[in-house]
C-alpha cells in the first residue's frame, strides 16, 4: 500500500471516529445506559447474594465475588450491543476509534505523541493518595449519615486470607476473570469508552466530572465507597478526555488489579498469616 494510500486511510478513520463524536447523548440516554449496569449491579449484592449464600456450597465472599463478575459480563454485553448499534460492525479497528483506544493525542492538533503517556504518573500518585490516605475521612459521612448501609459481612474480601484457601490455584482464574471485566472490559469499557466520549453535548468542558459521579454512583452495590471512587476517579476521566485516550484509564484504575492479584496469590501460597 501506497503512503498516500495509508494516509488517506487514517484520515478516512479519524473522520469517522470524529463524526461519531459529533453525535452526543443525550441526557436520559446517559442516565438510561448508566441504569441499565448500575441497577443489575446493586440487586446482585443486595439481593441475590444474600439469597442464594445459604443454599451454595461456596464462602461467602466468593459467592459475593462471582455475581459481581457476572454484573461485570452484562456490562460487557451492554456495551457491544451499544457500539454494534452505533458502528453497525464490531471491527477492532472500529471499536478501537469509537472508544478511544488508541495512544493519547495532543489536546491541540490531536496528533498521537505517546510520551503524554508520562501522565499516568501524577495521576496514579493522586489516586493512591486518595485510596490509602483520604477515602476514609471521604466515605466516612455515608455511614454516619445512613447507618443501614454499612458493608455486609461478605464484602469483606480479607476474609478470605485463611487456610482454607491456601493451594487454591483457581482463585487466580476467578482474580483475572474479575481484573480483565472490571478495569477493561466492563466498567471502563463503558464508562470511559461507551459514554465518556459521548457526554460533552450535555456537560461541555465538565463532561470529565459528570462521567465520574456517575461512575461513582453506579456503584450503589458498595455505596459506602462513593464519595472515594468519585474523586479518585477524577484524575481517571480528566486523563482520558484531556488525551482522548483510554488505555490511560484502563492503566490507572487496572493498578487496583496488580494489588488485588498480589493479594491472592499472597492467600494461594499461604503468606497472608491467616
Amino acid at each position: 500500500m501506497s503512503t498516500q494510500n495509508i494516509t488517506s486511510t487514517r484520515s478516512n478513520t479519524q473522520e469517522l471516529s470524529l463524526s461519531h463524536e459529533s453525535c452526543q447523548y443525550t441526557l436520559w440516554q446517559i442516565l438510561g445506559i448508566w441504569a441499565l449496569v448500575a441497577l443489575p449491579m446493586a440487586l446482585l449484592a443486595w439481593v441475590v447474594t444474600p439469597a442464594v449464600i445459604p443454599y451454595v456450597p461456596l464462602h461467602p465472599g466468593i459467592t459475593y465475588w462471582l455475581l459481581l463478575i457476572v454484573g461485570m459480563v452484562w456490562q460487557f454485553v451492554v456495551s457491544l450491543v451499544i457500539v454494534y448499534r452505533e458502528l453497525g460492525t464490531l471491527r477492532w479497528s472500529a471499536i478501537r476509534q469509537r472508544t478511544w483506544l488508541q495512544v493519547p493525542r495532543d489536546p491541540k492538533t490531536d496528533q498521537p505523541i505517546p510520551r503524554l503517556f508520562w501522565w499516568l504518573l501524577p495521576a496514579f500518585i493522586f489516586s493512591a493518595l486518595v485510596g490509602f490516605g483520604l477515602a476514609e475521612y471521604l466515605d466516612a459521612p455515608v455511614t454516619w449519615l445512613f447507618p443501614a448501609l454499612q458493608p455486609p459481612p461478605f464484602v469483606d474480601q480479607s476474609q478470605l486470607a485463611t487456610p482454607e484457601f491456601q493451594g487454591q490455584w483457581w482463585l487466580l482464574g476467578v482474580a483475572l476473570a474479575s481484573g480483565l471485566l472490571n478495569y477493561f472490559l466492563g466498567e471502563e469499557f463503558l464508562f470511559r469508552g461507551v459514554l465518556l466520549p459521548k457526554m460533552q453535548g450535555i456537560f461541555g468542558r465538565y463532561d470529565w466530572v459528570a462521567n465520574a459521579v456517575l461512575f461513582g454512583f453506579y456503584h450503589l452495590h458498595k455505596p459506602w465507597m462513593i464519595p472515594s471512587i468519585i474523586v479518585g476517579s477524577l484524575a481517571i476521566t480528566w486523563l482520558a478526555r484531556r488525551f482522548r485516550s483510554n488505555w490511560m484509564a484502563v492503566i490507572i484504575h487496572g493498578m487496583e488489579g496488580v494489588f488485588m492479584f498480589v493479594g491472592i496469590l499472597a492467600v494461594i501460597l499461604g503468606m497472608t498469616g491467616g
